[in-house]
């Protein structure tokens, strides 16, 4: 099967992600505005029925992305995501019944076509199944330094894309991070069972990793449009995806004159998402 399942299971999450994005948007909306960071939010959501559906989206993505991880590498599964902001525009569409201009139309099929020849061309490869402790010390205080920072600019700049965007950005840091720590915990439930899963430290990092970013993710909503958030989440997320799986799990992409067709693709998807940032329908 090589590598048809992760991706079967990354297209699936990246789906139930966009679909969960654009409830909770749309639920974060309904919420009186905050200039701080406040846990509250998430307690006013749980009332919102949207919020919840969207929750319902967010368990069905994990469920999938965790698959896709136990299956397939960091570098190969995660960059897969980018697809998020185009389908959650087009979702976003669907539900307020708008038209998407045909360079969005353009734009989403360049976001496509990019990721499909980036992907072909690096190849990625790899699977291992343990990282040493020495080797997530410096990955886990750089990430947490990133966020911080991140999150602090972002809280000090008023509602708008600024604000969006870094808080978007320090969401991408935090998924990132759960998906590295979660495709360890999928092979420690794998190899050693449940008791090893429940007792193993990786299993409570992803998850506090996954809250933080839950958190990170409704502030991001509800500080600026998701056109803003949603591109420094998505881009983010496949960015630092692949530095974590290069870095932690010594995967391996393709160099040479492969790098040629990768960075063709590469541009294809930032203009695409830009594009669709700049004139996103439905969404703000």
């Amino acid at each position: 099967m090589g590598i048809v399942l992760p991706v079967l299971f990354s297209l699936f999450a990246a789906f139930s992600n966009a679909l969960a994005t654009v409830l909770q948007r749309r639920a974060a909306l309904t919420v009186p505005q905050s200039d701080s960071f406040r846990p509250g939010l998430i307690l006013d959501l749980l009332h919102r029925p949207l919020w919840l559906a969207g929750i319902l989206a967010v368990i069905a993505a994990g469920v999938g992305q965790a698959a896709a991880l136990a299956t397939g590498p960091l570098a190969l599964v995660q960059p897969l995501f980018v697809l998020e902001l185009p389908l959650a525009l087009l979702i976003a569409t669907l539900l307020t019944r708008e038209r998407l201009p045909v360079r969005l139309w353009a734009a989403v099929a360049g976001v496509v076509l990019g990721l499909g020849v980036a992907l072909m061309a690096a190849s990625p490869t790899g699977n291992r199944t343990h990282v040493a402790v020495d080797r997530w010390v410096p990955v886990l205080v750089a990430c947490a330094v990133a966020v911080v920072a991140l999150t602090v600019v972002g809280l000090r700049r008023p509602a708008g894309r600024a604000r969006a965007g870094c808080l978007g950005a320090a969401t991408a840091i935090c998924y990132a991070l759960t998906a590295a720590l979660m495709k360890t915990s999928m092979h420690i439930l794998g190899d050693g069972g449940i008791g090893a899963f429940l007792t193993a430290w990786q299993t409570y990092a992803f998850g506090a990793a996954g809250i933080a970013a839950l958190l990170l993710l409704e502030h991001a909503m509800q500080g600026g449009p998701l056109v803003a958030s949603q591109p420094a989440l998505t881009l983010g997320d496949a960015t630092v995806s692949l530095c974590l799986g290069v870095l932690l799990y010594e995967e391996h992409v393709r160099a040479g004159w492969w790098l040629l067709p990768q960075l063709a693709g590469v541009a294809l998807i930032v203009a695409g998402v830009f594009t669709l940032a700049r004139g996103g329908v439905g969404t703000t």
